[in-house]
């Protein structure tokens, strides 16, 4: 399914920088794109491997994740419907040493890397758009480094669960504990013992591969400061559209 210029708005399916384009940045945009469904599990680029497509989603979730030799991993990142994967391309890279996974099925929006290279050439309002969401992005990625080093496995919990549904409508997610391990890059029984407090403590309600969160702001108050750190970021960088 692609999308024409005389599209509404909202057959962007909700990603927050389709939506914030400006009406003749999108009507340059809008016919580029492809809107594809992601499976859980799929490789949307490796690392090293020069990237194809940029992917705007929309109710989906993608690990950005750095893969050791020996095949463990952690993850670095998270997209969601708020920003776009693949912005190696935007800053002429081509490919990184990370691998991009789908977390959450769902759909995307895909453009060619041909096409992202052209837009990019151009420069003006799209261009500056999305190099404030790259900033984001890096923000993100320094902030889990220094989480993942100083704070307890039940705040990077907290953490992680609050950035994925900032980035996914509804209040659940999907997810099994060992995916949640090797995304934290952890051992499952720590991811076991840090959830099962926090549905103790009626946070959250965890049952099958699902995770509902009860108490967003019992969650917040639990989390340490470096989620709050990125969703001012966040705030301060973006258009309150996307930021919130």
């Amino acid at each position: 399914m692609a999308l024409t210029a005389t599209s509404p708005r909202s057959a962007s399916a909700h990603n927050g920088l389709l939506e914030v384009m400006p009406p003749d940045v999108w009507a340059e945009v809008a016919p580029l794109l492809e809107l594809v469904p992601l499976r859980l599990g799929q490789v949307l680029y490796e690392s090293g491997v020069a990237q194809q497509h940029v992917y705007f989603p929309t109710d989906c979730i993608v690990s950005l994740l750095y893969v050791l030799e020996n095949g463990q991993s952690a993850e670095i990142a998270v997209v969601g419907f708020e920003g776009m994967v693949g912005v190696s391309l935007l800053m002429g890279g081509g490919s990184t040493p990370n691998r991009a996974v789908v977390q959450s099925a769902g759909h995307a929006f895909r453009m060619g890397a041909g096409h992202v290279r052209q837009l990019v050439e151009k420069g003006g309002p799209l261009l500056h758009l999305l190099l404030r969401y790259t900033q984001t992005l890096i923000t993100q990625m320094s902030q889990t480094a220094v989480c993942n080093r100083h704070h307890s496995l039940e705040q990077q919990l907290c953490r992680w669960l609050l950035l994925s549904l900032d980035r996914l409508p509804g209040n659940e997610l999907v997810m099994t504990q060992e995916l949640i391990a090797n995304m934290l890059g952890v051992r499952r029984e720590g991811v076991t013992e840090a959830a099962g407090k926090l549905q103790r403590l009626n946070l959250i309600h965890y049952s099958r591969g699902h995770i509902t969160v009860l108490d967003r702001p019992g969650l917040e108050r639990h989390v340490c400061e470096c989620y709050e750190v990125v969703k001012r970021e966040t705030a301060r960088l973006l258009p309150h559209e996307i930021a919130t």
